[in-house]
């Protein structure tokens, strides 16, 4: 081997296509672009919805319903996952930080506590809403509810 012989790997190099440059190249007059039109000018973009002018997807298929934009999503709790959270901490006030500390919530999530499961033990539990069964179920074993 010398240097003098040295060639890149076969398929490694691309050649590249030399466009508008005579009838001879086989690229020559339109450049690969076709005949006339948008497409064959510099400068074309086609937007994302067309669709040959036909009538675009997005404005065949009807509209409907509405998004409320004044609605509060909240992130529910059990009493099961609360009592769950009790026993392996064994706190007695829980808060939206405990919660979010434990991943049961988000950081800015609001918490609403719902009534499945049951609580063992008295409780002060802090959250954004209660749902009625919840708070008097709470307060049945001598815990708070307390709203923020």
């Amino acid at each position: 081997m010398e240097l003098n012989s040295l060639k890149p790997a076969k398929g490694s190099v691309k050649v590249k296509r030399r466009l508008g440059r005579g009838q001879g190249s086989g690229m020559g007059a339109t450049s690969t672009r076709g005949n006339k039109g948008a497409q064959s000018r510099s400068g074309y973009s086609q937007k994302r919805s067309f669709e040959g002018g036909q009538m675009p997807l997005q404005r065949r298929i009807p509209k409907f319903g509405f998004k409320n934009i004044n609605r509060v999503e909240y992130k529910a709790i059990n009493l099961d996952e609360l009592q769950l959270l009790i026993e392996k901490t064994g706190v007695s006030q829980i808060d939206i930080s405990l919660l979010h500390n434990n991943g049961l919530v988000g950081k800015n999530d609001l918490v609403k506590v719902l009534s499945r499961g049951e609580l063992k033990v008295s409780v002060e539990i802090k959250a954004h809403a209660f749902s009625k069964s919840a708070a008097e179920a709470i307060e049945k074993m001598g815990g708070k509810a307390v709203k923020l």
